[in-house]
């Protein structure tokens, strides 16, 4: 005889009877090992960072082979973190060059190339007193700072394709888990000196006066009560100004540095920036970038 299984035994009101089975009871879910887990985070941790664990390994490996005189050709995996790579590109018939354009022209007026120089001024103050001729003199050593200015983005009609101010060139289109490459070339105005004495400024921290000349008067009491006031910081400080500005538009020595860097730190600006993360951003990289100054 079957035994049924445990439930309970009814009778209808005619007298028959039949057998009804308690409901079935939650069986337990099954627990994941917990090995399980730590072995799925692991193949995931190590498929994320698979390119900088092969690099090591394989340099491990090499310098093993060597330590024990083994010399075997391995195959070279550059190291490199998930971040750092170039993302893959979905499709190649992107309009790569104007979509960089439009970063490029995303980018303000800044000012680049300071140069640092100093000088040697000369302020003097004149006044006869009745017979007497007075005057005072004072030669001092000044520091002055000057930047040029770059337009990094000239405007729409700068960029206009017929004045060929700018050209993105496709090498070869992201394929197979391959990056593109591709080349820039873009034409600036040439970096503006400064254009007024406000651009350039002095330091006072280094500036200090080294001679002093005076009448044979001085320091009797009229050209020492007359005229010595007269040589307040901040008139000093605006004539040692304006001769920074003069020379930082005007010298050769001052004005070659000041735009050979600014072109310099212009070039970089766009190039780290701008054009290489636009690029790489849809999986090419930047072979070469050269700007002319127009």
């Amino acid at each position: 005889m079957i035994r049924p299984d445990p439930g309970t035994l009814r009778t209808e009101p005619n007298g028959s009877a039949y057998y009804h089975p308690w409901p079935d009871q939650p069986r337990p879910r099954p627990r994941i090992p917990f090995w399980v887990k730590w072995a799925a985070a692991v193949a995931v941790v190590g498929l994320i960072f698979r390119r900088a664990i092969a690099s090591v390994v394989l340099i491990a490996l090499s310098a093993a082979l060597h330590l024990v005189g083994i010399n075997v050709h391995l195959p070279s995996i550059r190291f490199g973190w998930p971040w750092q790579a170039i993302g893959a590109a979905t499709t190649t018939n992107t309009d790569l060059g104007p979509w960089v354009l439009q970063k490029i022209e995303g980018i303000s007026k800044p000012a680049l190339g300071q140069a640092n120089f100093s000088f040697f001024f000369t302020h003097k103050v004149s006044k006869n007193i009745g017979p007497w001729p007075c005057w005072y003199a004072s030669t001092f050593y000044a520091v002055g700072h000057a930047s040029a200015t770059v337009d990094l983005n000239p405007g729409p009609s700068w960029w206009a394709p017929a004045s060929g101010h700018y050209r993105l060139q496709v090498l070869s289109h992201p394929a197979t888990g391959q990056p593109g490459h591709v080349t820039v070339m873009m034409v600036l105005p040439r970096p503006q000196l400064p254009l007024s004495a406000d651009d350039v400024t002095v330091d006072n921290i280094p500036s200090r006066p080294v001679d002093t000349q005076h009448s044979w008067t001085y320091p009797g009491f009229g050209c020492g009560v007359v005229l010595r006031p007269q040589f307040p910081e901040s008139v000093l400080y605006s004539e040692a100004q304006h001769i920074a500005f003069y020379r930082s538009t005007h010298v050769r020595q001052i004005t070659s540095p000041l735009i050979r860097t600014a072109e310099t730190e212009a070039t970089q600006t766009i190039r780290d920036n701008f054009v290489q993360p636009a690029v790489n951003a849809l999986g090419y990289t930047l072979d070469s970038f050269s700007i002319r100054w127009d």
